[in-house]
Parts: structure tokens; sequence; C-alpha cells
């Protein structure tokens, strides 16, 4: 069997197991709907149940979608990190993006007692969370490519996204000493992550918002593979270097940067899919790589969700979930590739 056939018969399995993911997460629940009746209801027919239908069209579609668009972005950003960087430990986050988020978030929960009341009272809706996120992340990504453009050395880059971390963080830290219970308590809440809070108008944005980043990591396909031999090899085959890097940072931006806007920080699906769907594929064409990842991280997400509800009437916090599964896997992958050298 050739390499193409086995990864048609690969991608035909990693479909199948999305959409029996996608229903029985949308089945399960502390009301479970059964399989059959959620096809029937996604198909286009009507639930035995009405109260069925209205809980899977209101609560339980939008949330399935919605680890379907994180684990579409945040794992095709974890493969364009690791691609640029040619660092294993490269993920969406690395850029300082979720720092910024976290730092316009926490501006906004922690310090809304600073401001007029009818200010207070805009920035707190959901919509105001989103954007103080989206705020804090595009100050970073203008920073970074600011910095980029300064900076000709990736690695140089890669250091500028963790000092920014670390700059964010200290604000942060220093803003939790003077906040309430309270405040603390809502902005650990967001920094937990949650799947189900969105509505169709912003999973629409969203929605949107990872097919433009998508759509920009796509047209890099090939500078990817050219990247992976380094950047004097890609600039011997006529690739504009820094035209590549600023799409590439922009694209990653867009798509870790809105994900952590609209559902919080998701740590290691970045990180741990992409080396996934290198293990299985074995190939180093980012046009295959491209597709599995997003079946990975799409199947991943959805996987950690349906993990986050067996614990009853309690559902535990997704980013819990995700470092729980992504932490051993990372390791595993680290003993595995050193034996293997």
């Amino acid at each position: 069997m050739s390499g193409s056939q086995k990864h048609t018969i690969t991608f035909i399995a990693l479909g199948l197991l999305l959409l029996f993911l996608l229903l029985l997460n949308i089945s399960f629940g502390q009301i479970a709907i059964p399989i059959k009746e959620v096809f029937k209801s996604l198909t286009g027919n009507t639930a035995s149940k009405e109260s069925w239908e209205y809980i899977i069209f209101n609560y339980r579609l939008p949330k399935a979608i919605t680890a379907i668009l994180v684990g579409f972005g945040l794992s095709i950003s974890g493969l364009l990190m690791q691609t640029l960087f040619r660092n294993p430990l490269a993920g969406p986050y690395v850029l300082g993006l979720s720092s910024g988020s976290s730092l316009g978030v926490a501006f906004v929960i922690m310090g809304a007692s600073f401001l007029p009341v009818y200010l207070a009272e805009i920035f707190l809706s959901p919509y105001g969370i989103i954007f103080a996120s989206c705020l804090g992340s595009l100050v970073v990504l203008i920073a970074v490519l600011l910095v980029s453009q300064r900076i000709r050395d990736t690695m140089a880059i890669l250091i500028v996204g963790l000092m920014f971390s670390s700059f964010t963080g200290a604000i942060v830290s220093s803003l939790t000493y003077f906040s309430t219970a309270e405040q603390l308590q809502k902005f650990t809440f967001w920094s937990m992550g949650n799947l189900g809070n969105l509505a169709w108008s912003q999973i629409s944005i969203l929605l949107i918002v990872t097919i433009i980043g998508l759509l920009l990591s796509i047209s890099k396909i090939k500078a990817l593979d050219a990247l992976l031999l380094g950047e004097s090899y890609a600039k011997s085959l006529g690739i504009n270097f820094n035209r590549t890097q600023i799409i590439i940072i922009l694209a990653t931006s867009l798509l870790a940067g809105s994900i952590t806007a609209f559902v919080g920080p998701i740590a290691f699906v970045g990180l741990a899919v992409p080396h996934l769907a290198k293990l299985i594929f074995q190939t180093s064409k980012h046009w295959i790589l491209f597709w599995g990842t997003l079946f990975f991280g799409a199947i991943t997400m959805l996987f950690c969700d349906l993990l986050s509800q067996l614990a009853g009437t309690v559902v535990l916090p997704i980013n819990a979930i995700t470092s729980i599964i992504g932490a051993p896997v990372i390791i595993w992958l680290l003993i595995r590739k050193r034996n293997y050298s």
C-alpha cells in the first residue's frame, strides 16, 4: 500500500471518529439524549422530545462547534510556531498572546472598581471582556511585529515573546494583589477556560476569524516545508522570509488570540496535537500535516470536553482536562524521540 493510500485511509478514519465524538458529545450530559435522536435532530428531523431539541440547538451543539473551532485554531497555531522556530516545544502562546489577553481581562475585571459605573458595566459584560482580551492580545501582537521588523533572528523573537509573557504576568500578579475575592474568583474562572458560554452570534465571529487564520496558514504551506531546513534554504528557493514570518505570526495571532478572547486560555492542545499528527502520518509535508493537525485538534477538544463532564453534576474546567492529558503526552513524546534518536 502506497503512502498516499495510507494517508487517505487515516483521514477517513479520523473523519468518522470526529463525527462519532461530535454525536457523543452532544448526546452526553446531565440529561442523556440517545445518539439516534441527536442524529435525527441534526439531519433536519425533529427529535422525539421538544426539550431534547431545545437542549441540542441552544446548549450542546454550540458548545461542540466551539470545541471544534478551538481545536482547529490552537493545533494549527502550534504547528506554525513549531515550524517557524524549529522548536518542538513552541506553542500557540509562545509569542505572549495569551499573556496579553490575560492582562486585558485582568485590567477589566480587577480594575473595574477604578472606572465610572457606566463604563464598568460595559466592560464587565461578556462582549466587554472579549474586547479587552482581544485588545490585550493585539497590543502584544503589534509589539512582536515591530520587534520582528528590527530583529531578523527568529530565536530572538521567541525570547522577546517570552519576555512579554513575563512582563504582562508580573502586571497581572500586581493587580491580583489589590483585588477583592470576588474579582479574583471571576478572573480565575476565565483563566480556566469555558467552551459553553458562547451564543450563536459569538460563534459566528469566532468562525470568521478562524477561517481567515486558516486561509493565511494555507497560503504559506510551501514556505513552511522550506523553513524546516532553515532560513537560508528558504531564501535560496526565492521565499520572502520576512513576509512569510509576518504572515505566520499574524495567522497565529488571529487564531490563538481570538480563541483566548472567547473561551479563555486553553493549555497544551497547540503544543501536543502537532506532534500526534507527525507521529501518525510520519511525514514532514505540511499539506498533509495541516489537515491531519486540524482533525486531531478537533478530536482532542471534543474528547477533552467529553471527559470534563464525566464528574456528573459538576463540569470540570476544560483547561484542567487538556493539561492533565497534554502534559503526559508531551513527556511521552520527548522520551520516545530521545530513545529513537
